[in-house]
């Protein structure tokens, strides 16, 4: 194919950034959108030189998309990877992929078998920062992982619900799961604790967390914590730190700082994950080779399981083993 032809279902804020990045890729063009709010799909269409469809069946029968962008909430991904799947066309899923274990694991099996090229949003893993970090630690013991989502609440309805974004371990604390499975490997159990403190000040009708501590273990035998809060309006943290008896690596943001006894060394990445790993998918798209893709949906699925482990930990009040991952 000349250029990858791609098409968005759901146009918000996610889909925008997609798409500010792949009108810097030659080989991708934005041919189709389609969105429950018409107003604002015409408005994406018109910007990025796009036809609006009102249906994703219009869309994926239209012949005018090679690969989908899949880039609405959790709660609303029912049969879009399914439908993308069995008409040959190529898949990025946004993260979270869903809410529910079984009905994701049913539709990775549907697009492996289908062979079509499949990504997900895990983009942290594209930054030249964390593959050095991962490099690092390649032949490395980690004893002790700590990890950090510390933020404010999302000015989005959907996301207070719990039932419809999974809360914020599911929603925006996956970045830092996937990079500990990323990084140093499975995990083996997890034993979570929520608390709605102060959320129902602002947020009456709010049934997610605003504080939450997980506490795991990893298949490798290391020890670790997440902690979550969307309270803070003062400060902003989305950290991975992972110690040894000799050695620490932290992940903040962009930036990896790697502490030995014969460095102590800290870089900033100037990458866009974003342009990363949306090249990394039309590429693969254009040329068949899946191994480009570093976070494909399987590995979404994975990070995914232990999140909803840990929701599942914190309902019944104890450690939840993660099976399939």
């Amino acid at each position: 194919m000349e250029k990858v032809r791609v098409g968005f279902i759901g146009v918000g804020g996610m889909a925008e950034y997609h798409m500010k990045t792949l009108q810097q890729i030659d080989d991708a063009v934005i041919t189709a959108v389609c969105d429950m709010n018409a107003d604002r799909a015409r408005e994406i269409a018109e910007t990025f030189g796009a036809k609006t469809y009102e249906t994703l069946e219009q869309m994926l029968d239209a012949g005018v998309i090679d690969a989908l962008y899949i880039c609405t909430p959790p709660f609303a991904r029912e049969g879009i990877e399914e439908a993308a799947a069995a008409r040959g066309i190529h898949l990025l899923s946004e993260k979270p992929t869903g809410l529910h274990m079984e009905e994701v694991r049913r539709k990775e099996q549907i697009i492996r078998e289908s062979g079509i090229i499949h990504s997900s949003g895990y983009c942290l893993r594209y930054l030249d920062t964390v593959q050095k970090a991962k490099t690092y630690l390649a032949d490395k013991q980690v004893d002790m992982v700590l990890a950090y989502r510390i933020g404010g609440m999302p000015e989005v309805g959907w996301w207070r619900l719990m039932n419809l974004s999974g809360g914020q371990l599911v929603e925006q604390s996956t970045h830092q799961v996937d990079l500990i499975r990323y990084l140093v490997g499975e995990f083996d159990y997890v034993q979570a604790n929520y608390e709605q403190r102060h959320i129902h000040r602002n947020y009456p009708e709010a049934t997610v967390y605003d504080v939450g501590i997980v506490s795991f273990g990893l298949r490798s035998g290391a020890l670790g914590t997440i902690s979550n809060t969307v309270l803070s309006r003062q400060i902003g943290r989305g950290d991975v730190e992972f110690f040894g008896h000799d050695f620490y690596v932290s992940i903040s943001g962009m930036t990896v700082r790697i502490v030995d006894d014969t460095q102590d060394i800290t870089l900033t990445s100037e990458m866009d994950f974003y342009l990363e790993q949306n090249r990394a998918f039309v590429a693969a798209v254009k040329t068949g080779r899946q191994e480009l893709v570093l976070g494909d949906y399987s590995e979404a699925a994975a990070t995914l399981e232990v999140t909803l482990a840990a929701n599942d930990s914190a309902i019944a009040k104890q450690t939840i083993t993660i099976t399939s991952a």
